[in-house]
């Protein structure tokens, strides 16, 4: 292509229409600037200096003047809310609430920041009067949740219920889950203050909207226990396995345990042993150890470890290989194997540890309510190492 003298009229034509369109921008630049209160700036000021109280004071007459900086209030107490200046941001929403000629719309979402902001200060019970006030508003969901969180803080159980009753029909999405965790909460309450009767109501009606609840199921069969009903709390706690078999090694040694109570442990072993062969557990491999021990000494028992070992291989099933192997071996060679062992303990310490799925927080025993995240059903029932939860 061949270059024309013509081309270099566009150069200046180009430069020409940048720079009118500049000129442009910063007048409408200006004139926006020139059309906010003075107050505005100065509240900007006042919080690049950490001065929140005189900023918060600078941006409500800004909201006087001009309404359309309602959003700037919003923002603002947000911000304070997340900081965790709390009182700030109550008064940022205060002022937004007592305004009367705020639209209904903007009232309602400066209604569900104040809840919002008294959840956060600690004051429940008007944080539960605000979200109450909004559950027939477009806001209905995120109340309900911030209200079941409130509950659950409180220990109202049968409040939480009720409230996980409304989500399911609100969200779309069940909470029957977590309506059968609080039930369980409720039969704990129960037994500690020596009410069977309550205690077996609220397993039935954990079962009833959560056939699957092996944590009530769990709970049947040590009540059927307390009363010496041991068959009864054997066929209870055998459900789990059509519940969900997973769980099975947390009652691996309650059931050996009602074995041994009717004089039939060896039945009890064969049973966890059929399990053990259908669902690798580590755990249920260490209930089943120490019952083939008992009953049929130090060879069977590392006979039963070395097959597990061979078909799940495992750090954690090699140190319960060792300490099956120190049980039959000679004075000369247990100071060697001690050694190895020792070693190989200190390695699986933390592969021997539950570990939420949620937030990740480790832990020796078993939880249905994460410490630490509070989430419900977030440890799966097996170690680190069987997950594949790195260290």
């Amino acid at each position: 292509m061949e270059f024309q003298l013509w081309m270099l009229l566009i150069f200046p034509l180009f430069f020409g229409m940048g720079w009118l369109a500049a000129r442009i921008d910063i007048k409408e630049l200006l004139s926006e600037s020139g059309a906010l209160p003075q107050s505005y700036f100065q509240g900007l000021k006042f919080l690049l200096n950490e001065q929140q109280d005189k900023a918060i004071e600078a941006f409500i007459e800004v909201v006087k003047v001009d309404p359309q900086t309602i959003e700037l209030h919003f923002a603002l107490g947000s911000l304070f809310r997340r900081r965790g200046e709390v009182d700030r941001a109550l008064r940022m929403h205060h002022n937004l609430v007592d305004r009367v000629d705020l639209d209904e719309d903007k009232r309602k979402q400066a209604i569900f920041e104040l809840a919002q902001d008294y959840l956060k200060a600690g004051i429940l019970d008007r944080a539960e009067s605000l979200f109450r006030e909004l559950e027939s508003t477009p806001y209905a969901r995120q109340s309900l949740e911030f209200l079941l969180e409130l509950f659950q803080k409180e220990h109202d159980w049968l409040k939480a219920i009720e409230v996980a009753q409304r989500l399911s029909a609100v969200a779309g999405q069940s909470y029957s889950k977590h309506a059968a965790f609080f039930y369980c909460e409720l039969v704990s309450e129960e037994i500690v203050q020596g009410n069977p009767v309550g205690a077996r109501e609220h397993l039935r009606q954990a079962l009833q909207v959560h056939p699957g609840s092996v944590r009530a199921t769990m709970m049947q069969g040590d009540m059927a226990v307390g009363e010496g009903k041991h068959e009864e709390a054997i066929a209870i706690w055998k459900q789990i396995e059509t519940q969900d078999a997973q769980y099975l090694p947390l009652v691996a040694e309650r059931l050996l345990n009602a074995y041994r109570s009717l004089n039939r442990e060896v039945e009890g072993i064969a049973l966890l042993r059929g399990y053990l062969g259908n669902y690798h557990s580590l755990d249920l491999m260490n209930v089943v150890f120490d019952g083939v021990l008992k009953n049929e000494g130090a060879a069977a028992a590392y006979q039963l470890v070395r097959d597990e070992l061979e078909r799940n291989p495992t750090l954690l099933g090699l140190d319960k290989l060792l300490e099956a192997r120190l049980l039959e071996v000679s004075m000369e060679r247990r100071a060697d194997i001690e050694l190895v062992k020792d070693l190989v303990h200190k390695r699986t310490r933390n592969l021997a540890m539950y570990h939420c799925a949620n937030c990740g927080f480790k832990a020796r025993q078993f939880y249905w309510h994460c410490p630490a995240c509070h989430a419900w059903d977030s440890y799966p029932p097996r170690r680190s190492e069987e997950t594949g939860v790195p260290l």
